[in-house]
């Protein structure tokens, strides 16, 4: 992380470092003697939690599927067999031998097993910090449950040790609903433990953890509950006057940002085999125009590309649009810049995660800096608003949420919506999501959500691709279940 270094701890490689190639960990022969040896000292501790951070900065391929799989970008790449993973997805064809979704369950519960390490070993010492250092990690943990249920539905859930390959055979995937419980009295004991504010940016704070645990109680529709969480956090943070200059390097952890996953490029990694390996930003590259020749972008590989839909789609007046999305064609006619069209080109790009000149280090591909904004306080005001709105609860207050949003985008309050309540008030908080949160990897599983997906989404499946298959070597290895239509 930019301040909150990401560092390879060599006490704990064993676990923490080591990629490993499903659910159920190997096990190493006096690995306890090991942590008993090495945690026993508050750095030690501090250290560890850096290593639970860690995953964060794999999950590239969680924000790309979150728009790819939408109606709004299409996957495009080199060719329709460039990383075909995201082409099946993209096209509603994926199937439990996904590597990309392989990938995901795999870094997702690696996280949860460095959260689960630091659990088992919470008792050998106290120092006067340890209940908040802890409140970090049952945040974490609570982050990485929640991607995997909104990825794969009822998964494996253990909280009080790692999995080892004794395990085998052994675990089953638990309800949802036993998850979302566990990822709701996780991010509760963050909250009560969890400092107001952090030092360091990238740590995570009282006011993160009560946003996420928001956000989780509006996917299960608990809709009281989230407007009260997310009732702690309304202004705390402020809205940016300027919507783009959140998404450039000096935007970086600013007032707007509630949660955001820190890079760096200071680390020179090279292993295509492991690029999440890299303290930089793998995933920026994907979203670049091929062979660009010209000024303030650098080359990519031409995936995750708006449509030309959805970037008309925006009012002309709206300021989020330019922000958003890259009119490649416009932009190399008035600089006179160059590039290769890729595979469903369709003339535009992601412009808030695209890869921009001397933003890489190292191993250019795999070092970028680009932060990616998970949680920002315009999605605490239009969730916070659906929550009113949908709950009965004040429908005046959830239109005054939406208008602060509104307002920012179009920077003139003509644009201010009045007099809706109910449903229509909800489409308009929809409709606001998907502009305002355009390519941040939202857009997909707010449609599965509200039960919008299979009107919206091309070849969409209903029963079916709400949820992602388990991959297909844990339904082998570990004999669990698949899930329905895979």
């Amino acid at each position: 992380m930019k301040n909150f270094k990401i560092i390879i701890l060599l006490l704990t490689s064993i676990t923490f470092i080591r990629c490993t190639e499903h659910v159920d960990y190997d096990p190493i022969e006096g690995y306890q003697i090991t942590a008993d040896v090495y945690l026993q000292q508050e750095s030690d501790y501090e250290a560890a939690l850096v290593g639970t951070y860690d995953p964060l900065q794999w999950l590239f391929f969680n924000i790309q599927i979150g728009t790819i799989a939408s109606e709004i970008s299409l996957c495009g790449g080199e060719s329709a067999t460039d990383y075909i993973g995201l082409q099946q997805i993209d096209n509603m064809t994926h199937y439990p031998e996904n590597d990309v979704l392989t990938r995901i369950w795999q870094w997702l519960y690696e996280g949860v097993n460095r959260a689960n390490y630091m659990e088992e070993n919470k008792s050998n010492i106290d120092f006067d910090n340890k209940e908040a250092l802890y409140g970090e990690v049952y945040f974490l943990r609570a982050y990485y449950y929640f991607e995997l249920v909104k990825f794969f539905g009822d998964v494996p859930l253990f909280t009080d040790s790692r999995l080892t390959a004794g395990d085998s055979g052994n675990i089953q995937r638990s309800p949802k609903e036993d998850v979302y419980a566990q990822i709701e009295l996780d991010l509760q004991n963050a909250v009560s433990v969890l400092p107001n504010s952090q030092v360091e940016s990238g740590r995570v704070n009282k006011y993160t953890a009560y946003a996420l645990l928001g956000k989780v109680l509006l996917y299960q529709d608990k809709f009281t509950q989230a407007a009260a969480a997310f009732d702690n956090v309304i202004g705390v943070y402020s809205l940016l006057g300027n919507y783009g200059s959140q998404f450039l390097r000096f935007g970086e952890n600013g007032p707007e940002s509630v949660f955001e996953i820190q890079y760096t490029n200071t680390s020179n990694w090279y292993d295509w085999g492991c690029p999440q390996c890299s303290e930089g930003n793998y995933g920026i590259i994907m979203n670049g125009p091929r062979g660009w020749s010209g000024p303030e972008y650098a080359q990519g590989w031409s995936f995750n590309v708006p449509t030309e839909d959805f970037y008309n789609s925006y009012h002309p007046q709206d300021l989020r649009r330019d922000a958003t999305i890259l009119n490649i064609e416009e932009f190399a006619a008035s600089t006179g810049a160059t590039y290769s069209e890729g595979y469903n080109h369709t003339g535009y790009f992601n412009n808030k995660y695209i890869p921009r000149a001397g933003e890489s280090g190292g191993q250019i591909e795999l070092n970028y800096l680009t932060n990616y904004r998970i949680i920002r306080y315009s999605d605490v005001l239009l969730m916070a608003a659906e929550a009113n709105n949908r709950g009965g609860i004040n429908d005046n207050l959830a239109l005054a949420y939406l208008n602060q949003v509104r307002i920012r985008a179009f920077d003139d309050d003509e644009f201010e919506l009045n007099n809706l309540t109910g449903s229509n008030l909800t489409e308009a908080i929809w409709e606001e999501r998907k502009f305002e949160l355009a390519m941040e990897g939202h857009r997909f599983f707010d449609l599965v959500r509200i039960n919008q997906a299979s009107a919206v989404i091309p070849g969409f499946v209903e029963g079916k691709h709400e949820v992602f298959p388990i991959p297909q070597q844990e339904v082998d290895i570990s004999g669990l279940t698949q899930n329905p239509g895979y």
